[in-house]
């Protein structure tokens, strides 16, 4: 049941639900869909599908993963902060990097969990973010602070982003649109920011921190 206090649409709170994992949507949409005050509307499987969704069902709350076929999740809650500025946004999403919660509160998130809780407290950050509080996992919140920010530029990271395939500095600078040496410039730059080796040492430890 909803607590009392807050502004609850008069039908329940309406939710959208973004996961590629067909079981893992299913059972998070049965298990909020037992609460009296939620009603999950939309389900949707691709980062790219969730605007669309959400202009459609107009959510109050899009329950968001981050790693998604087409856009991830952080850039679909941005995309919904323009779009659909009504819709409070919940991250909820299996890998608590540090790097990943700050980006989500850069995009506009409301909040940002991790899936091993339990769906009761779930429930209750949706209900939570709807009336107007930001929800983080503590423990996630703790290790964002020590983390401390991204070091890496936005071109810095666009250029990890275009080289995580292998591609060879031609095929990056191509893609970007930047000479061969601003790429080179660039990696090594990232590479130096990262403390590795080389440019797949610095993808992997870029991700792992969350600031890809």
């Amino acid at each position: 049941m909803g607590a009392p206090g807050y502004p609850w649409p008069v039908n329940g709170i309406r939710v959208l639900l973004a996961e590629d994992q067909g079981m893992m949507r299913g059972a998070l949409a049965l298990l909020l869909g037992m609460e009296d005050d939620i009603e999950v509307v939309a389900q949707v499987s691709a980062g790219d599908a969730i605007v669309e969704a959400a202009l459609l069902h107009r959510p109050d709350v899009a329950l968001l993963d981050i790693e998604l076929p087409g856009i991830s999740g952080l850039d679909a809650a941005a995309a919904l902060r323009e779009e659909v500025p009504g819709c409070r946004v919940l991250i909820l999403t299996t890998f608590g990097r540090p790097g990943y919660l700050r980006r989500a509160m850069e995009a506009g998130a409301a909040g940002f969990l991790v899936k091993d809780g339990p769906v009761e407290e779930l429930a209750a950050a949706v209900r939570r973010v709807l009336g107007g509080e930001t929800v983080v996992d503590p423990a996630l919140a703790a290790a964002a602070l020590s983390a401390g920010p991204n070091p890496l530029t936005a071109r810095e990271c666009e250029v990890l982003t275009a080289s995580a395939d292998g591609a060879m500095v031609a095929d990056v600078a191509g893609r970007l649109h930047l000479s061969e040496s601003t790429v080179r410039n660039y990696l090594s730059s990232a590479i130096g920011k990262t403390g590795t080796r080389n440019r797949a040492e610095a993808v992997r430890e870029a991700r792992q921190q969350g600031w890809l």
